[in-house]
């Protein structure tokens, strides 16, 4: 059992760096979609989701645990340069944040990263603030997302784009600490018995489908042992849109890609956290950037102030479509 557990999480790591891969590629097929969703959620590629009270998004998310501390440089500011004047940025007294491009809801507005609309926008704009950045002071830049992680000084301070943590990336970047937790979620089409459920005991019973070996399948099964399994999502996709299935589960990010991809689909909601370690989304910076140590501070103090909470709960849970199922 506990050979097939370990197997299992690789394969979901395995599937994490399919997604991230497969970003580019599927970004251009969302952009026909892009300017028909103002407020309902989008995923911006193949590739969140916390649970805190209400919404079950943990303000403590900001924490990395002992193993996810980013690589600062020695000579990364101590907590008390951690300011506008001490930083040095790109461009003195600016600091200059990348993404990609387009980009989409719920994690940025209208492909407009500057307006601080959309999860992502608003971290970085929280995290300037915390630095003693205004807003007139944040400058964006557009960065491909393989670009972004791959060795090499970048165009950038920071930059936000769904990237997950993994030890391999840590190799050629920084990461801040986690400033998002992802988590599983329900996808529905609106003609399925499962589209109005508003709480976990109103899945029990429903057909619910996952990919085999990920994840989303432990959690399907911790709802109901009756789990319609899949080789990929594609063909879940298909069985959801046939009837043959009432739910698909997945991870929230893919969850908001798939969402956006069917005709009628919806995201009933997220599920509770699970008892494994959750897959987690950090600001990248240069490899032993010495901005890191400042950003992380930054996002840390965000959580602890309960705004990571309320900026996944006004853009995940509220304009995103995606409330918690407890």
């Amino acid at each position: 059992m506990a050979a097939r557990l370990e197997a299992n999480r690789r394969l979901h790591r395995a599937e994490t760096t399919n997604r991230d891969t497969k970003r580019v590629i599927a970004s251009r097929n969302l952009a026909t979609n892009a300017s028909m969703r103002d407020d309902p959620p989008m995923r911006s590629a193949i590739r969140l989701a916390t649970v805190l009270a209400v919404v079950g998004l943990s303000a403590a998310t900001a924490c990395a645990p002992a193993d996810e501390k980013p690589s600062a440089s020695s000579a990364a500011p101590s907590a008390d340069q951690c300011t506008k004047d001490s930083l040095p940025t790109l461009t003195k007294g600016t600091l200059t944040f990348g993404t990609d491009q387009p980009v989409y809801e719920p994690w940025f507005v209208g492909d407009d990263p500057t307006n601080g609309k959309g999860f992502e926008s608003a971290v970085a704009y929280a995290v300037a603030e915390k630095l003693g950045y205004a807003k007139e002071d944040v400058k964006w830049v557009r960065v491909p997302f393989n670009a972004a992680i791959a060795p090499g000084q970048k165009p950038f301070d920071a930059n936000l784009n769904e990237f997950s943590i993994t030890d391999e990336r840590k190799q050629a970047v920084d990461f801040s600490t986690p400033y998002f937790d992802v988590t599983q979620a329900v996808v529905a089409v609106k003609s399925s018995p499962a589209a109005q459920v508003k709480d976990l005991a109103g899945l029990k019973g429903k057909k619910l489908g996952a990919q085999v070996g990920t994840t989303s399948y432990t959690a399907a099964k911790a709802i109901d042992p009756d789990v319609a399994v899949f080789n990929n999502n594609d063909d879940a996709k298909v069985a959801l849109t046939n009837g043959q299935i009432d739910a698909l589960v997945l991870d929230l990010p893919t969850a908001f890609e798939v969402q956006s991809e069917l005709t009628d689909g919806v995201i009933v909601g997220q599920l509770p956290a699970g008892t494994d370690k959750p897959e987690q989304f950090g600001i990248v910076l240069d490899k032993n950037s010495p901005l890191t140590a400042c950003v992380s501070k930054a996002v840390d103090q965000l959580g602890t102030d309960s705004e990571l909470f309320k900026l996944q709960k006004t853009w995940l849970a509220g304009a995103g479509g995606a409330p918690v199922l407890s």
